[in-house]
């Protein structure tokens, strides 16, 4: 069986009664074109279900629509979450993901993988990896940079590198600040593995807040977790065995609060009024949480979007010799929801809860 006929730009101009340089100026959306004809072509474009060819387009506009998107640790929620507004961006924008993840997040030898995304000729690449470790120490074997723009995602800021991150350092304030705003004192830390540039900036946003409101702060007024929510038991057992006094804890991410409130459960801790906790990340579950979490929300899906936006922006730059793209730092601020774990002293006096 034959397989049927595939619709062209020209049949779409036979049907519509116009040239087939009108269908064309149309589906790249050019302003030359009465709004008249504009909406019939659309029209018939629906009508005759065409699918524009993406091949054709890329060797017209000379580049691939590609973008390399690489990414590690999928089976945490914050990378995946990334993954949703990358993908979601590009494709708004018109382009297709060339995706390869690493084998481990701690990877640095990652030169095979760029160069299969430059031998599939992609316009950019997005570096979609949080920095834990040495995992950046490939960057300084790049000493020339590489034929395509290249954005980093969720990486301490660096000389000539184009980067968008959550603001960790902030969020780690604004939780500590909003504890210490409800009087407590005794604040401790959960943080996740401190080979993560992200934790050891929540961490510093901690100890800093502290250190304003003029509290003084030890080693032992910090545990270290995993990121699961298993490691944050042991992690604030330990804690409570080593700073008794604690009335409150910063938790570097929402999924070590909930094994939290569950370790406060077990020994008749009462939330918030002798143990107060604030959370990380902002997930939709924290709100059916007992009681209901206070968090720092981190929205990885604008990060995703973001990302993308400039990594695409650093494209066009490149095609247009009178214009200049200057690496530059983007960070994203976080937002403080606040809910019944931290108001138990001063009540639910500031922030929002969202629907």
């Amino acid at each position: 069986m034959r397989a049927p006929r595939q619709v062209t730009i020209r049949d779409i101009a036979a049907t519509a009664g116009v040239s087939h340089q009108t269908v064309s100026r149309v589906l790249n959306d050019r302003p030359d074109v009465a709004e008249e004809t504009r909406t019939r072509v659309w029209q018939i474009i629906e009508e005759l279900n065409y699918q524009p060819n993406a091949i054709a387009r890329s060797l017209i506009h000379r580049r691939s629509l590609t973008l390399g998107v690489v990414t590690a640790g999928l089976e945490l929620e914050g990378p995946s979450r990334a993954l949703s507004g990358i993908t979601k961006q590009a494709e708004e924008l018109g382009y297709t993901l060339l995706l390869k993840e690493l084998p481990d997040l701690r990877a640095n030898n990652v030169q095979r993988i760029l160069n299969s995304l430059l031998e599939r000729r992609v316009d950019g690449i997005l570096w979609a990896v949080p920095e834990v470790g040495d995992n950046r120490g490939w960057l300084e074997e790049q000493p020339g940079g590489l034929p395509v723009p290249m954005i980093f995602m969720t990486m301490q800021a660096r000389p000539g590198v184009s980067i968008v991150a959550i603001d960790n350092y902030a969020g780690g304030r604004m939780a500590t600040e909003h504890l210490l705003e409800q009087g407590y004192r005794h604040i401790g830390h959960v943080s996740g593995p401190l080979d993560w540039w992200e934790a050891r900036q929540r961490k510093a946003g901690w100890q800093d807040a502290l250190l304003a409101a003029g509290v003084s702060v030890a080693e032992w007024h910090s545990e270290e977790g995993n990121w699961s929510s298993a490691s944050g038991e042991p992690a604030i057992e330990r804690l409570l065995a080593s700073y008794p006094e604690m009335d409150a804890v910063f938790v570097g991410n929402d999924q070590m609060s909930l094994s939290v409130l569950q370790m406060a459960c077990r020994r008749g801790i009462k939330v918030p009024h002798e143990l107060a906790v604030v959370g990380f990340d902002g997930l939709p579950e924290t709100a059916h949480y007992w009681p209901p979490l206070t968090t720092v929300y981190q929205d990885l899906q604008t990060l995703g979007f973001t990302a993308v936006q400039e990594l695409v922006r650093a494209i066009e730059a490149g095609r247009d010799e009178q214009t200049v793209f200057e690496p530059q730092s983007t960070s994203l601020r976080p937002e403080l929801i606040v809910r019944e774990s931290s108001t138990g002293r001063l009540g639910l006096n500031q922030g929002h809860t969202p629907n």
